[in-house]
């Protein structure tokens, strides 16, 4: 096996696991994109709080893992690709609950 087809397959697995890891780190730190659409008239800027610090962690570990390899940019791009899914999924649940209600999963007394 050539080093080049080497180098490639260990890219897809970097690409992959840091793609998962912000994926991971996002959902470990806040509800899911429905929940945010649900109840996004009382707790739109709360979730979106907890997806921001969510990112901030994601990028140390992405970060981390841009300097023990020495391809960097499989880390760079699946990192990036998934965070700008992720982000932009949290973003259309904030925006779409706040403009279309809805009935909330949750009651206040």
């Amino acid at each position: 096996m050539a080093f080049s087809q080497l180098s490639r397959e260990s890219w897809a697995v970097t690409f992959m696991v840091a793609a998962g890891l912000v994926y991971e780190i996002i959902a470990a730190a806040c509800s899911s994109p429905q929940t945010t659409e649900i109840n996004a008239s009382t707790r739109a800027d709360t979730l979106m709080k907890w997806v921001t610090i969510g990112f901030a962690q994601a990028a140390v570990f992405i970060l981390i893992a841009v300097m023990m390899d020495r391809d960097r940019w499989p880390a760079l791009a699946g990192g990036g690709l998934a965070g700008l899914f992720m982000w932009s999924s949290y973003a259309h649940a904030k925006a779409a609950g706040l403009k279309n209600g809805g009935p909330m999963t949750e009651t206040y007394t």
